[in-house]
């Protein structure tokens, strides 16, 4: 796992206590396109499970994950497919 990867692991543990977490590398899939580097950790899938989204719609879990990645963002991670599921929703 590269080092955006794991500021990602790292970040998203401490803020949501997950029981389930996956992050995907992607960025060979969009070479040529819009935010690529070469070496890769621009373009992630990620799937999240915590009960921290209870009660919150997929916007608003959404924005507390991105929350949680700004300084990522701003250090040129460029994309992040998310899945963000409560425990109750991951069956």
């Amino acid at each position: 796992m590269g080092a955006v990867a794991n500021a990602i692991d790292n970040k998203l543990r401490t803020r949501f206590a997950p029981s389930r977490l996956t992050i995907e590398d992607e960025s060979s899939k969009h070479r040529g396109h819009a935010g690529h580097r070469e070496g890769g950790e621009s373009h992630f899938r990620v799937a999240i499970v915590s009960a921290a989204f209870e009660g919150k719609n997929r916007v608003a879990r959404q924005r507390l994950v991105y929350e949680t990645l700004k300084d990522e963002f701003a250090a040129g991670l460029h994309a992040l497919a998310l899945t963000t599921l409560t425990p109750g929703e991951d069956r």
